[in-house]
């Protein structure tokens, strides 16, 4: 039904992973960024986590969220919310870090949910399987009398996230998030 994926453009990594209703997830899924030589200094790190809605004594619903580990179920309606920490192993800061992370098919972004912790860094999307990233997808709608109007684009063209960091300091980590729901 849905896949994840992480693709780090400096050296291309990828984590595939796939949700049929029943998920097959990792617990705490690490990767290095490397090519044969030698090991790269970013150290890159995929979660997700399924929202749970509960409510209090006083009848008031609080959200918490639990990691998905081993077989976990979502269904229709589900959000789940991922995190991408990337963490500099090296003495020397990185530079023009991109990030690109595909919407899972059965999935649908939350708009405004994608946030990182690198005040420099630039979200941009994609509803164009990724060819085209911009900060506010539109698209053109045909109206009953002929007109074209451009409007905001709909949760549901969202294809792709990408998350450009100009710079990460030496030994530091970087953290983004985005939410997404079963169709």
């Amino acid at each position: 039904m849905s896949g994840v994926s992480a693709g780090l453009l400096l050296t291309t990594l990828s984590f595939p992973t796939h949700l049929p209703g029943v998920v097959s997830w990792w617990s705490s899924h690490s990767a290095f960024a490397q090519s044969p030589q030698k090991q790269q200094p970013l150290q890159l790190h995929l979660k997700a986590e399924k929202q749970i809605l509960t409510k209090n004594q006083q009848g008031k619903q609080q959200v918490t969220w639990q990691a998905l580990k081993g077989q976990a179920q979502v269904k229709p309606g589900d959000r789940l919310r991922y995190t991408v920490t990337g963490e500099n192993t090296s003495d020397r800061p990185l530079k023009n870090l991109t990030l690109n992370q595909s919407i899972p098919n059965g999935m649908v972004y939350v708009l405004k949910s994608a946030n990182i912790n690198n005040q420099d860094a630039k979200i941009t999307y994609s509803i164009d399987g990724g060819r085209s990233f911009v900060e506010n997808p539109i698209i053109k709608v045909t109206l009953t009398d002929g007109k074209v109007e451009t409007k905001p684009a709909p949760a549901t063209a969202y294809t792709h996230i990408r998350l450009q960091v100009p710079s990460i300091a030496a030994k530091a980590v970087v953290t983004a998030t985005y939410q997404t729901q079963v169709r």
